[in-house]
């Protein structure tokens, strides 16, 4: 929890703070992705991340900060997911990021769908070269 506390630093120059309920709330639905999706991660590097980069952003605010991190860690388990991990953590966070910041202009909503839409292709693309290779047996 401390880690996640320290963040306050590097945020509170966008007017973004957690508190420490904040912080165990962030844990809890964590917790509850990761086990609706039936993921187990150890660590807290993806929350930390989702953190950073999200505090940049000009659609963040005070008042749905919380909630807003707890659904951007919906989003990116139900990716990890849907892309099978073969995209990396960072990598996803920021295509998510861009997303949020670009045609999305900070709506969850559109965040999702567009991230829908990118799975969707994911998928497609990998078993289209996954059936190129299937001859070669």
């Amino acid at each position: 929890m401390m880690e996640l506390l320290e963040l306050n630093e590097k945020t509170k120059e966008h007017g973004l703070i957690l508190t420490p309920s904040d912080i165990k709330m962030l844990i809890v639905y964590r917790n509850k992705v990761l086990h609706d999706h039936g993921r187990i991660e150890l660590g807290i590097e993806v929350l930390k991340e989702l953190i950073e980069v999200f505090a940049a952003s000009p659609y963040m605010d005070e008042d749905n900060y919380v909630e807003t991190l707890i659904e951007l860690q919906e989003i990116f388990y139900y990716l990890r997911n849907e892309t099978e991990d073969k995209i990396g953590d960072m990598k996803l966070i920021h295509q998510m990021m861009e997303c949020f910041n670009g045609p999305s202009a900070g709506s969850l909503e559109i965040l999702r769908s567009k991230m829908e839409e990118l799975a969707e292709s994911f998928r497609r693309d990998t078993m289209r070269s996954e059936s190129l290779y299937k001859g070669d047996e």
